[in-house]
Formats: C-alpha cells, structure tokens, sequence
C-alpha cells in the first residue's frame, strides 16, 4: 500500500494535471490511476475531468483544432489540449515559431512530432509571437505531462480580442470531444 500511495504522490506532483491510459495492464494499475485522477482533480479545482478521461482548465478557451488559450490581459498562452496530447501519443519533438513571428487565427505555425504521428499546430488567435517554451527543446515530453502548465507552446500579443468569441468554452469543448470520440 505505501508504494501505491508513493507512486500516485509522485505521479500527482510530476503530472501535475494529464491522466494517462497508457502502461501497465495490470488491475493494480487502473487503481492507482484512478486515485491519482481524483487526487488531481481536488489539487487543481480549476480543471475538470471529462468523460474521456482527458482533463480541461474551466478559465481557458479552445480551439476544434484541440489548442488551447490561456488569456491575460493582451497576452494569450497557446498550447495543445490534454485530449489532443493523450491521442497523439509521446510527443518527441515540438516545432516552435520564431519570436517576433506574426500568428493567424485557425493557421499553422508549428508541429508536434509524436511516436505515432506529426500534427499541424493551429493558432486560436491572431497576434505577435512575444514568447515561445525553449524548455520544449530539451524536454518536448513536457507536452504530455503538463499539458495546460509547463507544456505551452507560446505566447502571444493578441491583436485582436474579438477572436476568442471563435473559440470554445471548458464545457463546449468538453462537449465536443466526447461527441468526436464517440464518431471513431
């Protein structure tokens, strides 16, 4: 039992947020998840577990594309979302814009490079690059452990606010993603 409760504290801290489906096939595996997803949802009342078993951050706004955007005040944080992570598999390289690049609402600027596949990055706002997560370099696995944290891709100066009335709210997303996954 000890090694249970170690292996979900450390777990709970390294993951921060993202659930994992895959590993181990053993009983004893799907209970640790299962306390670990709870002990992830009580440390961070802002997320909310879905159907799917991925999680949302209820603050964010999504794009269809399964990137999500983090807002203060005229910056905007850019990421994947922890359902397109979980479906991409281990991401093992993340292609970053340049600083200083100009960014368009629904066009690509950047790749996520997986064991089972290389997916487009989308933009869900307009605006100037003022920043992107050198850490991704070293360390692109941050993608999927800490999707909605450590995992962002970069920010943005958002040109214009109109653009988030584009995008989903938490339970809209949290809607469609159960509604694409159950069409496959």
């Amino acid at each position: 039992m000890a090694s249970r409760l170690l292996w979900a504290s450390s777990a709970a801290s390294y993951l921060r947020i993202s659930v994992s489906h895959r590993g181990f096939a053993s009983e004893e595996k799907i209970d640790i998840e299962e306390g670990c997803k709870d002990l992830l949802i009580e440390a961070l009342p802002n997320h909310k577990h879905v159907e799917s078993g991925n999680l949302v951050v209820e603050d964010f706004k999504y794009a269809e594309s399964h990137e999500w955007v983090k807002v203060d005040g005229k910056t905007a944080t850019v990421g994947i979302t922890d359902h397109a992570q979980d479906h991409l598999g281990d991401v093992v390289y993340v292609e970053l814009p340049e600083v200083g690049a100009a960014v368009i609402q629904g066009s690509g600027f950047g790749a996520v490079e997986s064991v089972k596949a290389t997916s487009d990055i989308y933009s869900p706002v307009s605006g100037d690059v003022v920043e992107v997560n050198e850490e991704l370099n070293n360390s692109p696995g941050l993608v999927n452990s800490s999707p909605y944290e450590k995992g962002w891709i970069m920010k943005v100066e958002i040109k214009d606010d109109s653009e988030l009335k584009n995008l989903k709210n938490s339970d809209e997303y949290a809607k469609f993603c159960e509604e694409e996954d159950a069409k496959h």
